[in-house]
Order: structure tokens, then C-alpha cells, then sequence
């Protein structure tokens, strides 16, 4: 076998080894950005507009399937479009019903899981700060330091990327681990302080589980294959509509615009809260800032002095008279 070391063959051999995509990968990955970023402009839009776009794009679909329907209907097809039975719109609203619950279901769970994650990611980080006021002063210090730089790191730069879901799992919060290691190899000597450093370790590691939950459900919303299926239906029950009716133009009109309203307030309410990180009405940080600990450590109060009618206020007056006399 001949070993081929020519200088054309070894280059040939590197730009293989990069990792340039294909034709078809390219195509891919190109219509994957356009679909993101136009999914990501239209959840990022303030609620009112989102509202005139939802209610502006459906309410065109109803009057241009009202004018077609129309024009159909007084063609030479126009008994048998005449002839389409009511009954029709039953089966067609209960399946499309059916597609609602199903993908409203998703966002409402989304959300909830959501708050829960950002609500528990709080409570454990204070339970950081309320279990480290037993371990030595220089420890305590340390570990407030570096909980209140993860949460300013997580609401000023992370929590941005997170409502366009630019956030993965491959991006660890460096801080929450060093503290995680920190506490463990503290030196404790109580057995409270042992018992605080177990806590702490906990907390920290619920904390990283429930930071990992947050970032996938920031990555999850209603596919394109939902949202098409779902138009498709709104398309073939407003044509149902129309031909069920197209005797009578203004009812015909009136049916259509009354089930757009419709459609498009559902539409409106699935979108608004189809990513939970991202909108008007998104999460915020609030949970986590207001468990940021502060710059310094809760002050300690000195023993207070004995009341008046204390045994030690007794004794204490007795040996003062004592010196006197």
C-alpha cells in the first residue's frame, strides 16, 4: 500500500476535518434561524401590537375567504356549494377545540413549571445565606459574595439571552460552582457547622438542578407543526363557515367576523404566554433580587444590659452600695 504524503493530499485531508456544512446543511440551518428569529420577533412585540398583528392577520384571512366564497358561490358551482349541510361544523369544531385545549395545555403547564423553577431557585439560594450565618465569619463572607455576584450575573446578563432561548446547558454559571466548592472544602469543627455545610452543599445543588430546569423550558414553545395544523383548521372552519351561509352575504359576514374574534383572541392568548422568559407579560428576576444578600453581614447585637428587676441588676446594686459605705 502506498502511504500518500504529498502537500495537495494533506490539505485536502484538512478541509475535510473542517466542518463546513453541505448545500442541504446550509439550507437548513438558514430557514431554522429565519423560523427563530421570526418567532422571536413576534413574542418580543408589546402586548397591544402582538394584539393588532394577531387580530389584523386573521381577521384578512376572514375577508378574503368572505369575498372568495362569494364569488365561488355565484359561479356555476353555486348549488352545490348551497347544498353543504350545517352539520359540517360540528365535527370540524369539535376537532379544532380539541387542537386548542391540547396546545393551551402545553403553554399553561410551560408557565407554571416555570414560576415554580424561578420561585424554588430563590428559596434555595436563601437557604445558602440563612444556613452560612453558622460557618466562621471569613466563609460567610465569601459565600454572600459570590450568591449575590450569580444573581446579579443571572438578571443583567443572563436572564436577556434567556428570553430569546440563547441559553444552554453547556454554559455553566461558574460562581455557583466555585461556591459549591468552596463549601465543601471549608474546614468545619462544630457539629452545627458540619450540619451547615451540608445544608449549604444542598441548597447549592438544588439550586444548579433547578437553573437547568429554568434554561429548558425557556428553550421550549408551541412548534411550527402546532401553529400550522391549528391555521389549517381556522382556515377550513371559516371556509365551512362561508359556504353554509353564502345565501345570505351579510350573515355570512357577520358568522365569519364573529368567529375571527374569537379565533384571534385564542390565538392572542396562546402567543402571549407561549415562551414563558419572553414578552410584556414574561418572568422577571424579582424572586432572586430579592434574596440578594447584601455587601456586609447582618450587624450582631451586643448582650443587652439586665433589666431593673433582674437578679443580676440586684446584685450588681448591692455590691455598688457595698463600695460606698
Amino acid at each position: 500500500m502506498v502511504e500518500r504524503t504529498d502537500c495537495r493530499y494533506g490539505f485536502v485531508v484538512w478541509l475535510r476535518r473542517l466542518d463546513f456544512p453541505t448545500h442541504q446543511e446550509y439550507s437548513v440551518r438558514t430557514a431554522h434561524c429565519a423560523t427563530t428569529i421570526m418567532s422571536t420577533w413576534v413574542h418580543e412585540l408589546p402586548l397591544w401590537l402582538m394584539a393588532l398583528v394577531t387580530f389584523g392577520a386573521i381577521f384578512l384571512v376572514g375577508a378574503a375567504i368572505h369575498f372568495v366564497t362569494g364569488w365561488l358561490a355565484a359561479g356555476r358551482y353555486e348549488r352545490s356549494f348551497k347544498a353543504i349541510s350545517p352539520g359540517l361544523l360540528s365535527p370540524l369544531g369539535i376537532i379544532f377545540g380539541l387542537f386548542i385545549a391540547f396546545t393551551a395545555s402545553q403553554v399553561w403547564n410551560d408557565t407554571a413549571r416555570a414560576n415554580a423553577a424561578v420561585a424554588t431557585e430563590a428559596s434555595a439560594l436563601r437557604s445558602v445565606v440563612v444556613m452560612s450565618a453558622v460557618l466562621p465569619i471569613e466563609a460567610q463572607t465569601e459565600l454572600r459574595r459570590m450568591i449575590r455576584d450569580y444573581i446579579q450575573y443571572t438578571a443583567t446578563i443572563e436572564w436577556p439571552l434567556v428570553a430569546k432561548g440563547a441559553v444552554t446547558l453547556n454554559v455553566s454559571p461558574p460562581t455557583l460552582n466555585n461556591a459549591l466548592k468552596f463549601t465543601l472544602s471549608l474546614p468545619v469543627l462544630t457539629p452545627g457547622q458540619q450540619t451547615a455545610q451540608r445544608e449549604v452543599a444542598a441548597s447549592l445543588q438544588h439550586a444548579l438542578e433547578v437553573r437547568r430546569e429554568r434554561i429548558l423550558i425557556s428553550r421550549s414553545e408551541v412548534n411550527g407543526v402546532k401553529w400550522l395544523c391549528l391555521a389549517f383548521l381556522a382556515v377550513c372552519l371559516l371556509f365551512a363557515i362561508a359556504f353554509v351561509h353564502c345565501d345570505n352575504r351579510l350573515a355570512s359576514a357577520v358568522a365569519i367576523g364573529l368567529f375571527s374574534a374569537a379565533l384571534a383572541t385564542t390565538f392572542l392568548l396562546i402567543l402571549s404566554h407561549d415562551r414563558p422568559f419572553t414578552g410584556e407579560i414574561a418572568l422577571t428576576p424579582e424572586p432572586l433580587l430579592q434574596v440578594m444578600p447584601e455587601n456586609r453581614l447582618p450587624l450582631r447585637y451586643p448582650k443587652p444590659p439586665p433589666r431593673p428587676n433582674s437578679r443580676l441588676h440586684i446584685e450588681a446594686s448591692e455590691r455598688a452600695l457595698a463600695r460606698r459605705m
